[in-house]
């Protein structure tokens, strides 16, 4: 509940309460390792994974949830339903199960995307990030191994959550609406276009507000506080009552914003085309200077 209380304190509007904390700790999972239910997510470079994990993890990149991607195609969009659901049963995911994501090295931003993934496949309300990643795990004592074993194929039959992901219809609708509140989730250079990045256009996208998702974590990659992270929505403009819809380049970084959201029970959603769909769109308009 103090996350509901963080968010109806310092943003004054009504918060939703998620089923199941957005982060867990080492020593949780120290705990529920041996869960039967357990479905481990290992997010970062197979190579590594190959050479240590956590007992018991499976490897997953952003490319297994995503269609493939082709020429001239948006980046890493998100499988429609039905194959995004095949995938994760394929991975041993089913109705009861009890998933954690973590990350290697500094993978926080694909370990964000995954969960994401499964929270518009129906399951985020059973899923959680592992809190500091693989590095946390190894500094509280976790063991590590390099062998690895697949799962037994799952059986989902929640229903999906298509309402968190945004499309660009979606977005458009919302720029007039005063109950969605757009934060782009890029460098500050990128946002207000004093850098070009590897997009058609620079700036970002009408009335959206800029919350860097690095600003939201600490150095060793664990997420602030919640009342910090409260302070820093209040600060960009978000109002009681908001909708929050987050974007990046290509839908990947505004996940870890969007996770900060969740977990102080906030509604959020994730514009799937971002800045790569809105760039390539020369009717689209467009702002280079930061809202005041």
């Amino acid at each position: 509940m103090k996350k509901i209380l963080i968010a109806a304190l310092l943003l004054g509007g009504s918060a939703v309460a998620p089923a199941a904390d957005v982060l867990v700790s080492p020593a949780w999972l120290m705990e529920n390792l041996a869960d039967p239910k357990l479905v481990l997510f290992h997010v970062g470079v197979r190579t590594e994974f190959d050479r240590e994990h956590i007992p018991g993890a499976q490897p997953v990149a952003v490319q297994d949830l995503s269609l493939p991607h082709a020429e001239g195609a948006l980046l890493n969009e998100l499988l429609p339903p039905e194959r995004l659901r095949e995938k994760l049963q394929a991975l041993g995911v089913s109705d009861d199960s009890r998933i954690v994501v973590y990350f290697d090295a500094t993978a926080i931003v694909p370990a964000g995307r995954v969960y994401f993934s499964l929270d518009a496949a129906g399951l985020g309300a059973r899923t959680s990030i592992l809190d500091g990643g693989l590095a946390a795990w190894k500094a509280a004592g976790g063991a590590v191994t390099e062998k690895f074993s697949g799962r037994p194929a799952g059986r989902i039959s929640v229903e999906p959550r298509p309402e968190v992901v945004m499309v660009l219809d979606q977005v458009q609708s919302g720029l007039a609406s005063s109950t969605i509140q757009l934060i782009d989730t890029r460098a500050a250079e990128l946002f207000d276009g004093s850098a070009s990045g590897s997009m058609p256009r620079t700036g970002h996208i009408p009335g959206a507000r800029n919350i860097p998702y690095q600003t939201l974590l600490t150095p060793d990659l664990r997420m602030k506080a919640d009342i910090d992270i409260a302070l820093i929505f209040q600060a960009a403009g978000v109002k009681p009552g908001d909708t929050i819809v987050t974007y990046c380049n290509s839908g990947q970084q505004a996940t870890v914003v969007y996770l900060a959201a969740k977990r102080l029970g906030l509604r959020a959603r994730v514009y799937d085309g971002s800045w790569d769909e809105w760039s390539r769109r020369d009717d689209l308009p467009i702002e280079t200077t930061p809202i005041k």
